[in-house]
């Protein structure tokens, strides 16, 4: 019987693609399904075999340790380097876009505070 392994759903084109190789390099047996053209399905791979879990679950684990590891060395660099954005450099780079966002982000605030405080 199949066995959920992963879920795909906004999961990086580049990360599924190296969870796929894994799996292939280990010669494990899976099988993907898709989010369908309106994204509405449910995005996995799946095992064929649920004896091979437990394997396949040790090497995704350390396969996302080591990416993990990755993001943040070349995060660490940007920084040294200066070459990290800052809140200011988006806001000159798209300011009606990063204006839009703080004004969603402060409604969501609100209408999720005002409840609470309504008799005040």
């Amino acid at each position: 019987m199949a066995k959920l392994l992963f879920k795909l759903n906004s999961v990086p084109d580049d990360e599924a693609d190296d969870i796929r190789e894994v799996l292939d390099n280990a010669q494990i047996d899976y099988y993907e399904t898709s989010a369908g053209n309106w994204g509405l399905s449910f995005a996995a791979i799946w095992l064929k075999d649920e004896q091979q879990f437990d394997q396949a679950r040790a090497l995704l684990d350390e396969y996302q340790q080591r990416r993990y590891q990755r993001v943040i060395e070349e995060r660490e660099t940007l920084i040294a380097n200066g070459q990290q954005t800052t809140w200011w450099q988006a806001f000159k780079h798209h300011p009606i876009k990063v204006t839009a966002v703080v004004i969603f982000v402060a409604a969501v605030l609100y209408l999720s505070i005002v409840p609470f405080f309504g008799d005040l």
